[in-house]
């Protein structure tokens, strides 16, 4: 069975900095892909950044080159370093792995698995 285990949410001052980490217990296929949605109240689940297995990144639009996302070396694991971060970016952070990246053209069905997500609390 495959669970995603999230931490370093948390309580942070307007321009302050935070580290999300998030790593895949069980067996995942090898090519995939890995990131961060976040959701707040009354908005839609958006993507915060992504990574493939492959380095191929992707970011949400309001990051504005103040998040970057790496992985390990070994092992399915994922990091997302936050600074500068803003009361708008107060929600509930969820990683998401899946397969197949978007940077590997096959025909088989995404599939998906979600952590249970960590609350990202900005105050101004």
């Amino acid at each position: 069975q495959v669970q995603l285990v999230e931490s370093g949410g948390g309580l942070v001052q307007a321009g302050g900095s935070l580290r999300l980490s998030c790593s895949v217990s069980g067996n995942i296929f090898s090519m995939n892909a890995m990131g961060w949605y976040r959701q707040s109240p009354g908005n839609e689940r958006e993507l915060v950044a992504a990574i493939t297995s492959g380095g191929s990144t992707d970011y949400g639009d309001f990051v504005e080159g103040r998040f970057t996302i790496s992985r390990a070396n070994v092992g399915n694991t994922v990091f997302l370093q936050m600074n500068g971060l803003r009361p708008e970016d107060t929600a509930v952070y969820y990683c998401n792995a899946w397969y197949p990246p978007w940077d590997i053209k096959v025909s088989i069905p995404r599939v998906d698995y979600w952590g249970e997500g960590t609350l990202v609390n900005v105050s101004s």
